[in-house]
């Protein structure tokens, strides 16, 4: 039987497979809310609402409050743009002959504005979702007055 190919060696038995492993431990948990607090915190920036309903729901989480307390003045301050936006659209958009240069000029601007509100709620949802404290320019120093005061 020179033909034939030698008959390998028995294969060493297999391992068993190991124990499957859990998934990464999700946050800390929101002692008032029950969510993790980096989900708490991300929801909570939803401009006013999110804000005002984590600020008054979360009461020892100082992240999540602190996230709810800059979502309230974000939404507050994006009110007070549209109310100066509408007053000025009004009284410049009425002037006869250039009326029409100023309501141009006003909705790029308010473009402008909605698109810079846009991106640091994004951004702010983003930080608050990875756990990083950032602080809005202007806003954050403001928020973190408020909340040293409500200690």
């Amino acid at each position: 039987m020179p033909d034939q190919a030698p008959i390998p060696p028995p294969e060493e038995p297999i391992p068993p497979p190991s124990p499957p492993v859990a998934g990464p431990e999700p946050g800390p948990k929101s002692t008032s809310t029950g969510l993790p607090s980096n989900v708490a915190a991300a929801i909570a920036c939803i401009p006013l609402v999110g804000g005002i309903i984590f600020y008054i729901l979360e009461k020892h989480d100082s992240f999540v409050r602190f996230y709810a307390m800059q979502s309230i003045i974000l939404g507050a301050a994006w009110i007070v743009c549209w109310i100066i936006y509408a007053v000025a659209h009004t009284i410049l958009g009425s002037i006869p002959a250039i009326g029409l240069f100023f309501i141009i000029v006003l909705a790029i601007a308010w473009a402008l504005i909605s698109v810079a509100f846009l991106v640091i709620w994004i951004v702010a949802m983003v930080k608050a979702f990875t756990n990083v404290r950032w602080e809005i320019p202007y806003i954050g120093p403001i928020a973190r007055k408020q909340m040293e005061g409500a200690v």
